[in-house]
């Protein structure tokens, strides 16, 4: 049953959806009143508003994501969608802005994602060494001679908001070899979709927490560079 506060939260959005999108505005030395056009007004499922909701149980609170900022097709999703891996495998298609949980008969979990500025460079198939909740986030070498402001970092970021790794991360290794690059939480929601980081795989924070409680460690994952079609893929049943 609705919650009285769900009951009115509803009914003041089917009242904000019914109005109009434009209000008439009247001359003021005549009768003729002209249109003038309003925003719609962008109407989110309360499903999603759920799955992107504040967590305070978390170590450091997470607060709610402000969907508006985000393209639906970035949501979460079930999706009828077969990678051609076995199950457990996770595929980032990187061209498209999307990493994929694949699981039985045809399905996958389908998650939005954020990249680096210059595209992931590297390809192939690794594995989820071990995951990290609320990682503690060191610079590589390389990133410190690119921004030296970063070399205060260099013994480690504590874990946090603002640490760049997030809420959860998951350490991508080539057999026992650290590739340096992670699957992991962001707090900028405006990211997604987007290459703006410096190479690792983003998820919203509420999204790599979904992800690290169903992948195990040692699982594979694949990075494609080359997937020429998702948009295509339709919510599973």
């Amino acid at each position: 049953m609705l919650s009285r506060r769900t009951f009115f939260l509803s009914a003041s959005a089917a009242l904000l959806a019914g109005c109009s999108s434009s209000i008439s505005r009247r001359l003021p030395n005549g009768p003729a009143a002209i249109p003038v056009e309003q925003p719609a007004v962008q109407r989110i499922s309360p499903e999603y508003l759920y799955m992107y909701r504040a967590m305070p149980e978390e170590k450091f609170p997470i607060p709610a994501v402000n969907l508006s900022k985000i393209d639906p097709v970035y949501y979460r999703q079930l999706v009828d969608y077969d990678t051609g891996e076995p199950a457990g495998t996770i595929v980032v298609d990187t061209p498209n802005r999307f990493l994929y949980l694949q699981m039985e008969s045809g399905k996958a979990m389908r998650y939005g994602i954020g990249i680096g500025r210059a595209g992931f460079t590297w390809g192939g198939s690794a594995r989820i060494a071990y995951k990290r909740e609320w990682p503690t986030w060191t610079p590589p070498a390389e990133m410190i001679a690119r921004q030296p402001e970063t070399a205060k970092w260099r013994n480690g970021m504590p874990p946090g908001l603002e640490n760049p790794l997030g809420a959860r991360a998951l350490y991508i290794f080539e057999g026992n070899k650290d590739t340096l690059y992670r699957v992991h939480g962001t707090s900028e929601d405006w990211s997604i979709g987007k290459a703006v980081s410096s190479g690792c795989v983003r998820l919203l924070q509420q999204d790599i927490i979904d992800l690290y409680n169903r992948v195990p460690n040692n699982s594979r994952i694949v990075v494609r560079q080359d997937v020429e079609v998702a948009s295509g893929f339709t919510p599973a049943a």
